[in-house]
């Protein structure tokens, strides 16, 4: 497949980590050129990309040069200043998705009004600047339970994400985040599961809806993700009506990736995130068209590809930095895995990898993906 001469060839992301890493695999396919801006050279994206321009992703300067390079400009991940991305697009340079779809990823306190607002199923919350706001005593008999709180800006992989024993405890950590940007108080909710939802969408406003996965969380990070999903049709089939409502709301460019909460009562959303996420990555042998392949043709004004899946069950596990170097050689032996490694110095804790396997049994293809994950090194335990 290649781009048409007239669209958008030149990708800049913005961000140089795993995802951008992947983009850049994958547009030598398409007809495309990806640079980065890094923060060094030693960002993942540097060894797939096409150029590099190191610099802060909040720096003007760094995003200008990054802006007069390339025809289209996207996003690797959301740790950006909104004005900033604002004032680039005044300046003519096109930005996908627009500073204004970003704006749900980026604040959490605008995402829940907003889809509270739409009529969108949102957890019960409320968005304070201080444990002294008048209206928080009466949410937290209301909720009974101590609920989570959640730092509107910056928080990540479980980052800004806490889970307080009672309400002293509630009422101190809401004053800590507060220090940084406003707090999100929600309802704990009793969870069955959690799944994903991929869609890519258009400039046209045409959308491409990948199947629906569960999700398995450890320590607020992603463990592992399950195709296809463990959930009725009919629970499916909501997942996928939410998913086109909220792209068409958010008028987004790009992969948007919806968290759901699974429970007794339906679907509550998560979060969402408007650029490839780690619950997609088994889409690069799994579907036709990943979610990186798509997410370029997206924001280039190309169609989008075809997201058929290739096969009846795969497992994608994430591999996270163990407490002892990992062994990619010994990863790769496992029949039927495939390792995809990004380029990172092993660190405990820090995302080194993921492995993907396909097959017809899912015991088979489950089984096969954790042997390659803790040959690897993978900390994570088992789900």
């Amino acid at each position: 497949m290649s781009i048409s001469p007239q669209l958008s060839r030149r990708i800049g992301v913005i961000g140089a980590g795993q995802l951008a890493r992947m983009m850049g695999e994958v547009a030598p396919s398409l007809g495309l050129s990806v640079t980065v801006l890094a923060t060094s050279l030693d960002d993942a994206a540097v060894a797939t990309c096409d150029e590099v321009i190191v610099g802060d992703a909040q720096d003007p300067s760094a995003l200008d040069a990054l802006g007069e390079s390339v025809d289209v400009v996207t996003f690797d991940h959301e740790l950006v200043d909104l004005h900033q991305i604002e004032a680039l697009e005044s300046r003519g340079v096109v930005v996908r998705p627009s500073a204004r779809a970003l704006e749900f990823a980026v604040d959490k306190a605008h995402q829940r009004r907003t889809f509270f607002d739409a009529g969108l199923p949102v957890p019960r919350f409320l968005v304070v600047n201080s444990s002294d706001d008048p209206r928080l005593s009466s949410l937290l008999d209301e909720l009974g339970d101590p609920p989570v709180v959640k730092a509107s800006r910056g928080g990540y992989d479980g980052r800004g994400v806490l889970f307080p024993r009672d309400r002293h405890e509630t009422l101190r950590m809401i004053d800590d985040l507060a220090e940084s940007s406003d707090v999100v108080v929600e309802e704990r909710l009793q969870l069955q599961s959690e799944v994903a939802q991929l869609i890519a969408r258009g400039t046209d406003g045409s959308t491409a809806l990948y199947p629906l996965v569960t999700t398995v969380q450890s320590e607020g990070m992603c463990v592992e993700v399950v195709f296809p999903a463990q959930v009725t049709n009919e629970l499916a089939q909501r997942a996928s009506e939410l998913a086109e409502q909220i792209a068409s709301l958010i008028d987004v460019v790009g992969i948007l990736a919806i968290e759901f909460f699974v429970t007794s009562d339906g679907l509550f959303i998560n979060e969402v995130a408007l650029r490839p996420h780690n619950s997609g990555h088994w889409t690069i042998e799994g579907v036709r068209t990943s979610q990186f392949a798509n997410h370029l043709l997206a924001v280039s004004g190309e169609a989008l590809g075809d997201v058929t899946a290739l096969c009846d069950n795969a497992v994608m596990v994430n591999v996270v930095g163990s407490d002892q170097p990992s062994s990619l050689e010994l990863a790769m032996t496992v029949e039927g895995a495939f390792v995809h490694d990004y380029g990172k110095s092993w660190r405990p804790g820090r995302k080194l990898g993921h492995v993907t396997v396909l097959g017809d049994s899912a015991a088979q293809v489950h089984v096969r993906a954790w042997e390659s994950a803790r040959a690897y090194g993978t900390r994570t335990r088992e789900a």
